[in-house]
């Protein structure tokens, strides 16, 4: 739009409206842009309440704003190119995923054929017959005086076949994926550890006689693992959304680790963090290691299957 105004009786035009060139330097410029950045420059001008229009020529658009907000709209399309230079971010590289489902559905049927066998009358030295539960659960007063083994031994011990079931099918569904995508020596080795730990703050926060037992503790602690890698793996594309996985698996955690009447909120939220905290731990760690992860995952699939085996053994001794 131009107005005429005059100077010593000589008319001179004024431009009210003055396009955004698209290289948003200085000057002024007939130049077109294209339709997504014209819509992403009207969000931001109009967030910013400076005036703006667009002009179609044909298929070509332009951006006018009036004279006097002409600086302030380039300096606020400025700082928003700048911000949002290199977006949106390339996807993170694809995972490769280990082929292993086979042998993670076989550390199920072991957990299971153990609950069978914790249910049979079997007489050793010393136990005649062996109280598995008596010997093996989370008890908080026994841990504090130098029964660690308790914190490993009470994720092996269920109450019934509901519960072992229950903690089959839902851990089953975390597992098969963190396996694949750690491959299962590392992903047991921090479940577990994620399991006992989690064990292990719920017994600080505990009344002496406390007891539990079941294993998932370690399955929040998966959870909590699954949530740390995905927010760590996509957090380029996520940025300011970042904490999203761990929003979800939280409430994950409300939805399925606070109902029932002998649940042990406690330990599921500590085996949450847990989890979460070796995710960290475990991803700084691992930036720099160079070794391959496929002898490293047979290490530690070996210590995995060491730790309760020791920790049964001196429950039982």
């Amino acid at each position: 739009m131009k107005s005429m105004i005059k100077v010593d009786h000589i008319e001179i035009e004024q431009l009210n409206w003055v396009p955004i060139p698209p290289e948003l330097k200085d000057g002024l410029s007939d130049q077109t842009i294209s339709k997504r950045k014209l819509k992403s420059w009207v969000l931001v001008l109009q967030s910013r309440q400076i005036p703006c229009r667009s002009e179609k020529n044909g298929h070509n658009f332009q951006l006018l704003v009036p004279v006097d907000q002409y600086q302030n709209a380039c300096d606020e399309l400025i700082l928003y190119e700048k911000e949002n230079q290199n977006w949106p971010p390339p996807p993170p590289v694809e995972r490769k995923l280990h082929k292993n489902t086979a042998s993670t559905i076989w550390v199920f049927i072991f957990i299971a054929i153990f609950h069978n066998i914790t249910q049979q009358q079997i007489n050793i030295v010393g136990h005649h017959p062996i109280n598995w539960v008596e010997l093996g659960n989370a008890h908080t007063e026994k841990i504090l005086n130098g029964e660690w083994w308790r914190l490993i031994t009470a994720l092996t011990l269920h109450s019934g076949p509901l519960h072992l079931t229950s903690n089959i099918i839902l851990g089953g569904i975390f597992m098969l994926r963190l396996c694949r995508i750690l491959g299962s020596g590392r992903a047991w080795f921090l479940v577990i550890g994620a399991g006992a730990f989690g064990n292990l703050l719920n017994t600080l926060v505990q009344s002496p006689d406390h007891r539990s037992i079941g294993a998932s503790t370690a399955v929040f602690g998966a959870v909590g693992l699954l949530a740390t890698i995905n927010m760590l793996h996509f957090r380029s594309i996520l940025r300011h959304r970042w904490p999203l996985p761990l929003a979800a698996a939280l409430g994950l955690l409300a939805l399925l680790g606070a109902s029932g009447h002998n649940t042990d909120i406690g330990a599921h939220l500590f085996g949450f963090i847990s989890g979460i905290g070796l995710g960290l731990m475990a991803d700084f760690i691992t930036q720099g290691f160079k070794r391959p992860w496929r002898k490293t995952n047979k290490g530690l699939a070996f210590l995995s299957a060491i730790f309760p085996l020791t920790a049964w053994w001196l429950a039982l001794i």
